[in-house]
């Protein structure tokens, strides 16, 4: 009878034991269920965040840029010999389009970065100092380039008015518009049309000016992983990046600025880079620092204290540390 009770009581036990068994199995697998429902929930919602941000600016390219405009008769210029480029003078006898230019070398001589001008105070000054649209040396009349506008500023404004201007890195197809805000947290999260979104917008530093006149700008872009806003920056760890093509752009409604890449560095995300004016030693220190800290060899780029840096920025996935690629004013065009 005992013996009976006592596999009667195993029995139970046993067939307690499955009911546990078989329900913890049912509740992980509920679990499994619901993390995979969640993470394919999440999956989906950056996609279409990824697909959203693209999307916005794919069609702000196809809208208000005009990729190979035609070019516009302008005044013939004058001009030093030295100032003809390797495969044509950009802006003599007649407007050149961006497609054009963009691989043509500056034309020294015509422009001498913003040397007449070491510490513009206001855009009048830039107006009549580093930017005059033309000057008299040693009896020569000398006159800013000009060069066709890819992008449609007057109808890019009514989209969003704090738009400052539109950059291009052509050896890595980034091309955007620059918008700039009272602080920089409010285009960290926000597209260009200011529709929340984790991509963001590229945008300049609030503390610089608004015309690319300080020592040091600097532009911010999120490095997202679908190699979108400033993602493709990681290739200027490559020197075949810059071999490819050594210069960005920056375009605004009234002038259009050619840079030379001089530094690719992973930096500390607090430093000299984020600085926007220096004492005159100080930009020194700071310049030659850059260029010992590049990455990669950009060649023998002339860069002293009159001149004027970009400076654009972006994420590296360790916290401490940012990505940037400088360059260096070399040319600045009037819009034909």
């Amino acid at each position: 009878m005992a013996r009976r009770q006592q596999e009667e009581h195993n029995v139970h036990k046993h067939r307690e034991g499955s009911a546990f068994g078989t329900f913890l199995i049912t509740l992980l697998l509920v679990i499994a269920i619901g993390v995979f429902v969640y993470s394919g929930w999440r999956l989906l919602g950056y996609y279409m965040a990824y697909k959203e941000g693209t999307d916005e600016y794919s069609a702000l390219n196809e809208e208000f840029v005009n990729q190979a405009p035609e070019p516009v008769q302008v005044q013939p210029r004058e001009t030093a010999q030295q100032g003809d480029t390797e495969g044509g003078d950009a802006g003599q006898g007649e407007g050149v389009s961006f497609d054009e230019a963009k691989d043509q070398t500056p034309a020294s001589g015509v422009f001498t970065s913003v040397t007449q001008l070491e510490d513009p105070k206001s855009l009048q000054e830039v107006l009549d100092g580093a930017y005059r649209e033309s000057t008299v040396e040693n009896g020569e009349t000398k006159e800013l380039p000009k060069l066709v506008n890819p992008v449609n500023f007057a109808d890019l404004q009514s989209v969003n008015p704090e738009v400052i201007g539109w950059i291009r890195v052509g050896a890595v197809n980034i091309s955007y518009p620059v918008a700039q805000a009272k602080d920089n947290e409010y285009y960290l999260h926000r597209t260009f049309k200011k529709v929340d979104n984790f991509a963001g917008c590229i945008f300049e530093n609030c503390n610089n000016s608004p015309h690319f006149t300080d020592q040091n700008t600097i532009i911010y872009g999120h490095n997202m992983k679908n190699g979108s806003m400033f993602g493709q920056l990681k290739k200027y760890s490559e020197q075949e990046t810059l071999d490819k093509n050594p210069y960005f752009w920056i375009f605004t409604k009234d002038y259009i600025y050619q840079y030379r890449i001089f530094s690719s560095s992973i930096v500390s995300k607090i430093g000299d880079p984020y600085i926007v004016r220096f004492a005159q030693e100080d930009f020194q220190k700071f310049i030659d620092k850059s260029i010992a800290s590049s990455e990669i060899d950009c060649g023998d780029v002339k860069v002293t204290t009159k001149d004027r840096i970009v400076t654009l920025s972006t994420c590296t996935g360790n916290d401490a540390t940012r990505r940037i690629l400088q360059g260096v004013l070399v040319q600045v065009y009037l819009p034909a």
